[in-house]
Formats: C-alpha cells, sequence, structure tokens
C-alpha cells in the first residue's frame, strides 16, 4: 500500500481472499517499507512487509490512495511491480490505485478504469490508456482495475471465480453480504435520479427470476412483472446490470449450471433441463459462448474444489 491507501480498498481484497483453512491463499499486506503506513480518512497502517512481499505473490493488490494525480509512486514500487509481472504475477488496482499501475507502463494500449471522479485525471496523465468511466472493472488479463470502493468487492469476486470456481466465490459473497455477481461492463452510477420504488421493484424481479430459471422466462413476461413496458424494462435493466434482460438471463443459467457442475454428479443432460437450457447441446452452445469451454472441462477443473 501507499501513503494514503483508503481503508475499504485495502480491507476488501484482505476479507475476500482471507487466510482460512478453507481458501488457498496467504494474504500478507505489505507497503513500501516495513512499518507505520498513513492512511487515507484517519486511519494509519502498521505493515509487517516490505517489496519484498511481491517475489512471491500470485496476485498484487494496489489499494486506492489520496490525491493519486500529484505525483508518480516511488520508483521502488514501480520496479517491484514490474518485477512481479515479469515473474508472472497478475496485478490488480482498485479505484485509485490504477494510477500507480499506470505509471508502470503496463496498462498502456489497454482498457482501464478508477474511481469516475478520476477517469479524466487518469486519462490525461496516461493518454495511451484506454480509461473506461462507465465499468466497474476491466480484466485484461495479466492485469486488472476497478472502480471505487465497493467495485473493489465485484474484481475480488471475479478473480475468485477464476480461480476456485464459482461456488467459492458464492461462498465468499455470501460471507461479506455481498451480491455474488455484478457485470464488469455495469455502469459505476446511474448519472440521473431513479426514483427508488422503480430501482426496488426491478431488484425484485431479478430475484424472481433467479428463483424461476428451470422455467420458461421472455422479456415480456419479465417486463410484466415489473410492470413496465418492454422497452423500459430493457433499457433501465441494461443501466442497472450491463446486460440485456434475456443475457442476464443466459448468464444466470450459465452460473447456476456451474455450480452444479461443480457441487453435484448430475448428468449434463440433467443440469440444462434443471437451468431451463432444454437439451446438453444448447447448454454445450452456451457455455462454450458464454466462458470459451465446455461442461465436461469446466467439471474436471472446478468439482470438488473447497470453499
Amino acid at each position: 500500500m501507499l501513503e494514503g491507501a483508503k481503508p475499504l480498498d485495502v480491507g476488501i481484497p484482505a476479507q475476500v481472499f482471507t487466510t482460512r483453512a478453507s481458501m488457498p491463499y496467504e494474504v500478507r499486506v505489505c507497503g513500501a517499507a516495513p512499518g507505520l503506513v498513513t492512511g487515507g480518512d484517519g486511519l494509519s497502517y502498521h505493515v509487517a512487509h516490505g517489496l519484498r512481499a511481491l517475489e512471491w505473490a500470485d496476485i498484487v493488490f494496489l489499494p486506492g490512495y489520496r490525491h493519486p494525480d500529484r505525483e508518480d509512486p516511488p520508483q521502488a514500487v514501480v520496479d517491484a511491480l514490474l518485477a512481479a509481472h515479469t515473474r508472472g504475477a497478475r496485478l490488480a488496482a482498485i479505484s485509485t490505485g490504477a494510477f500507480a499501475l499506470a505509471a508502470t507502463g503496463l496498462l498502456d494500449g489497454k482498457r482501464a478504469t478508477t474511481h469516475w471522479h478520476y477517469t479524466r485525471a487518469l486519462a490525461q496523465r496516461y493518454p495511451q490508456i484506454r480509461v473506461d468511466e462507465n465499468v466497474l472493472f476491466v480484466d485484461e488479463g495479466e492485469v486488472l482495475t476497478s472502480a471505487g470502493a465497493a467495485s473493489g468487492i465485484d474484481l475480488c469476486l471475479h478473480v475468485l471465480r477464476g480461480d476456485l470456481g464459482i461456488a467459492a466465490a458464492n461462498h465468499a459473497a455470501r460471507r461479506l453480504v455481498a451480491a455474488p455477481y455484478r457485470s464488469g461492463g455495469q455502469a459505476q452510477y446511474v448519472p440521473r435520479s431513479v426514483p427508488e420504488p422503480l430501482g426496488e421493484r426491478f431488484a425484485a424481479v431479478r430475484e424472481w427470476a433467479l428463483h424461476r430459471l428451470g422455467e420458461p422466462l421472455s422479456l415480456d413476461l419479465l417486463a410484466q412483472r415489473a410492470a413496465v413496458s418492454p422497452r423500459t424494462f430493457s433499457r433501465r435493466f441494461v443501466e442497472d446490470t450491463g446486460y440485456t434482460p434475456m443475457q442476464w438471463v443466459m448468464r444466470a443459467r450459465i452460473d447456476v449450471a456451474r455450480e452444479l457442475l461443480e457441487r453435484s454428479e448430475r448428468s449434463v443432460e440433467q443440469i440444462a433441463a434443471d437451468v431451463g437450457l432444454g437439451t446438453g447441446a444448447n447448454l454445450r452452445l452456451h457455455f462454450q459462448r458464454i466462458l470459451g469451454t465446455t461442461p465436461s472441462e469446466y467439471r474436471r477443473t472446478f468439482a470438488g474444489t473447497d470453499d
């Protein structure tokens, strides 16, 4: 962490990737040097590890920090991040931690995001980066960035899903009392006020649909449940989730299929029927399109993973 590190940005990855028997991670908090680091918002941290901790890390999180647009991070930090990346570690920035990651040059030519208040400053300071202010997080493989505060949870759960599977990520989300999945493409904030009752109604429709994925679900049916026109429902749904209604339903079905593949011995044909996709061929088609793998390969990878 850097001077001025934001408390939430420090705590979120530590909490998600907690060092416990059920999680295959060891969490270490480090600074430019061991000792006291002055944080943001009235807090300070006593960190036990310096930059040598980056020599073994598989993934390095960079918390957001105060005034990121005023000066570059220490060169020793930049060098340690570059060495970790060369060794094969993933680098993930939460909020304004994107500025420290950008200082390495590793975001040049790639998409990235940061807290909406700083997106313009990031684009001006590092014009080689394709800054996207309308997403919660961006995964470019070896480098990942997220928007401010709570979107760090979304990024961490996204990483956890890729590492351990959806059951482990859902377990962590339940432990954090967090939404198990929000699209990285979801907008950081709604640029105009939305009447609260309508927002609650749309959330209730999504919850209703999640309990009926094995049944036929159409745009008209979902809009009828929300008591709005299909056109209004579609527009607002994209604003809320980053997906069209039917894209969201399909991904929800694939997510349930993933968890069944991980935690049950049901056949691909049975799972396809359970999640409303009808046939195993249909499940395989959409599984390949969305995840780039087959249900059988996915099961071999994640079945029996301890969450």
